[in-house]
């Protein structure tokens, strides 16, 4: 009986050498592959604890739809606080203290105004009575319309000094509004493309750190069919060129060449004998025309013919 065992692997081995090594598809000619998926990984662009999960592997999503969000309160509290700010300033008028030196030369060029009126309306006064020379009253009459400019110039520059310091406070209050709003919309993440969750890293409740992925998306263009081509066969093969996929229970499936290797490598990641590892492949891939969803990792076989 346990004689017979080490014979009963060995035959188990035998077979299993001869499932893979046996020429899959037409003509024999056929080269192994898999099906690979170029994921995107979805993450947050700051730290913090998962709040909500609304989606599964499986899961199909369009592009904005609603992925996960974290915990908000620091963010929620700094955007209160910003549009408070903003909405005190607006309402009470606050203006930067050095308007109160404009103010101070705005009385004195009130008092000299006053003061200017006052000999303007006495020049007036005597030269009706005949007693003052007219240039006395073209004097005060031009102190008078300078001291009324100056009066004017300062109450213009109080004005203007008080919706500059004004606009700028506010400018700034708004940026810093607009940032806290910013922050707190990205503490909820939405799909960036159409694409089936392929896998979930993270759940509700658990921390995760700024730019770690949460989700594994998988959109509909992005699988493709990884496989090697022995040397001899490579001068057969060119950038652009249709091949045939075929894999165990589907229809055969037309794909497009789209990468092969500048550099060879030993044999892929299954080791299928030991003549195989001793020779040297280049790796190629190619996109599914129709972008059949295949799953990720499913053996395919690849036949192709030879480009002149």
């Amino acid at each position: 009986m346990n004689r017979r065992m080490p014979l009963a692997v060995a035959a188990l081995l035998v077979l299993l050498a001869v499932f893979w090594l046996w020429p899959r598809g037409p003509g024999g000619d056929g080269l192994q592959g898999y099906i690979e998926g170029d994921l995107v990984l979805v993450g947050a662009e700051s730290a913090g604890r998962i709040t909500e999960l609304s989606v599964d592997s499986g899961n199909r999503v369009e592009a904005g739809a609603h992925l996960f969000a974290l915990d908000a309160e620091e963010q929620t509290a700094a955007r209160n606080k910003a549009a408070a700010e903003l909405e005190d300033l607006k309402s009470a008028g606050q203006r930067p203290e050095q308007i109160a030196v404009l103010e101070a030369a705005e009385r004195r060029a009130a008092a000299a105004l006053e003061l200017s009126r006052t000999d303007l309306d006495r020049q007036r006064e005597l030269f009706k009575r005949g007693v003052s020379a007219e240039a006395r009253l073209q004097q005060a009459q031009s102190t008078f319309e300078r001291d009324e400019a100056a009066l004017q110039e300062a109450r213009r520059q109080i004005k203007a000094a008080e919706l500059a310091g004004r606009s700028a406070m506010i400018t700034a209050l708004e940026a810093a509004l607009d940032g806290a709003e910013k922050a707190l919309a990205k503490r909820r993440v939405s799909a960036p493309v159409a694409a089936v969750i392929e896998d979930v890293y993270f759940r509700a409740g658990e921390v995760v750190a700024a730019g770690q992925p949460v989700l594994a998306l998988l959109p509909p263009g992005n699988r493709k069919v990884r496989f090697y081509v022995p040397e001899p066969r490579l001068s057969g093969l060119r950038v652009g060129q249709d091949i045939t996929v075929s894999c165990d229970g589907c229809e055969e499936m037309q794909a497009k060449l789209t990468f092969i290797a500048s550099e060879a490598e030993f044999t892929p990641p299954v080791i299928f004998s030991q003549e195989e590892r001793s020779k040297l492949v280049f790796r190629a891939e190619a996109r599914l025309t129709k972008g059949e969803a295949l799953p990720l990792g499913l053996p395919v076989d690849v036949h192709f013919e030879a480009a002149p």
